[in-house]
């Protein structure tokens, strides 16, 4: 018992036996708050806090390019989300067809044998 009294001690004093105070310092050079650069970080610091900060280029809504986003935009609206880009398929070309055809054998369990198919030897005499 007299252990266990010792030891409870030792671990309730222990943080305030290791604890060292040390002095801190600034390091560096001091900074001068009346410098333009300081009031120029002050002025950031305020806009970022208010929210009215904005970086990079500002866009300009009458340029080529926000037309053309814009269009975009409305006709993804209209197609449900989604912008087709390039050229249309068409469902009647022989490509779509084969793979369509393909899409059918594979579902109905037929094995499709990859690559050119071989070439059927005559047996000679």
């Amino acid at each position: 018992m007299k252990n266990k009294s010792i030891m409870q001690e030792v671990i309730e004093n222990l943080p305030t036996m290791m604890v060292k105070e040390t002095e801190v310092k600034q390091l560096g050079r001091p900074v001068n708050p009346d410098s333009e650069r300081q009031k120029r970080l002050i002025e950031l610091e305020t806009k970022r806090a208010n929210g009215e900060l904005r970086r990079g280029r500002p866009v300009n809504g009458t340029s080529e390019r926000q037309k053309r986003l814009a269009e975009m935009a409305a006709r993804a609206e209209a197609n449900g989300g989604s912008v087709k880009r390039g050229r249309p398929v068409s469902s009647n070309s022989a490509r779509q067809q084969r793979l369509n055809e393909r899409i059918t054998k594979l579902e109905s369990g037929i094995e499709i044998k990859r690559g050119r198919p071989a070439m059927v030897k005559e047996e000679q005499k």
